[in-house]
């Protein structure tokens, strides 16, 4: 990759990282609380325990994105989470703003989170060996 297409991918990867953790640690465990996430989990006929998963693959996830530290496995594993956010979220409609939220803004963190999984760390990153260089 050329340094403006590193710069680029490290741009992306700390963003995702800050949403994730925003996600995990704001929104899961303060606002909704654990429990309360894992009731939600429950309505939509997930087990409960799923939610503290979740929970803790967007919390490690997050922190491995904003640090760039196995950004390509972090992004693997956090795929199925924003995949399984635009299922929960299906039903609302496409607008997130719609009640309930829509699934339009989960499948784009699926599709950006999928493209980290694709491209590595870019720059400013911890570890630097993990970026595609073709």
């Amino acid at each position: 990759m050329n340094n403006t297409a590193t710069h680029g991918t490290a741009l992306l990867r700390i963003t995702l990282g800050i949403i994730y953790i925003a996600h995990s640690l704001y929104l899961k465990l303060v606002i909704f609380t654990l429990p309360g996430t894992a009731a939600f989990f429950e309505s939509l006929g997930l087990p409960g325990v799923l939610a503290y998963a979740t929970f803790a693959a967007e919390a490690i996830g997050g922190v491995a994105l904003l640090i760039g530290y196995q950004a390509r496995w972090a992004a693997l594993a956090l795929v199925p989470v924003a995949l399984g956010a635009t299922w929960a979220h299906s039903g609302a409609g496409w607008v997130f703003s719609n009640a309930g939220g829509g699934w339009e803004y989960p499948l784009f963190l699926a599709i950006a989170t999928a493209v980290i999984a694709l491209q590595g760390n870019g720059s400013l990153a911890l570890q630097t060996s993990n970026t595609v260089t073709r």
